[in-house]
């Protein structure tokens, strides 16, 4: 009701047919849709950047040998790049895992309307073609009801913040007086009120 009250004082009486053809339930539903598809983009740019720095910091540590470890017990020495680009590896299935979830969530809700579609003259590819959806939901039942893809986004987010965690943590032991392997900068660390 704002949305078309403010409409309404930009371009007057037109305004009142914003929902034609169209109820809240299709518009809400769109709305998710395409705030989820820009999540995922920005967050599939975010993980990029993160593999080229892995890529990069491993190629300035070309032949350098730490311990492996497994449950925190040393392993087999093994080469820097190896463990940096696992984590190259882990982020590439996330990215792939958004771009299937991406795929699955962009086809165009609206034109279902509250359940049942419309009786009007409505031309539902072209409106899907507009919003960059692949093309319209083929049922307007499920159009209006379906939050698959946000259950399939949170977990392909869970899966992502699973692999950060581990990086962090990791990074985080490196950088132990008992570990010592990294010394983080002042920029991106801190001390706490009892230790140095």
């Amino acid at each position: 009701m704002n949305i078309e009250a403010a409409l309404t004082d930009l371009v007057g009486e037109p305004a009142k047919k914003l929902h034609t053809a169209r109820s809240r339930n299709d518009q809400v539903s769109t709305d998710f849709r395409l705030w989820c598809r820009d999540a995922i983009d920005a967050t599939i740019g975010c993980l990029k950047r993160l593999q080229v720095a892995l890529l990069k910091l491993a190629l300035k540590n070309e032949g350098l040998i730490i311990p492996g470890y497994t449950h925190l017990q040393r392993a087999q020495p093994v080469l820097l790049q190896h463990l940096l680009l696992a984590y190259v590896e882990q982020f590439e299935r996330d990215v792939g895992r958004l771009q299937d979830c991406r795929e699955r969530l962009n086809f165009c809700p609206l034109g279902a309307c509250a359940l049942a579609g419309t009786g009007l003259p409505i031309d539902r590819f072209m409106t899907s073609d507009a919003l960059g959806f692949t093309a319209p939901l083929r049922n307007s039942i499920d159009a209006v009801s379906d939050r698959d893809f946000v259950l399939e986004l949170l977990s392909a987010n869970s899966i992502i913040a699973i692999h950060l965690s581990r990086l962090g943590e990791e990074w985080v032991l490196w950088a132990t007086e008992e570990f010592g392997f990294i010394t983080p900068s002042d920029s991106v660390s801190t001390g706490s009120s009892i230790m140095p």
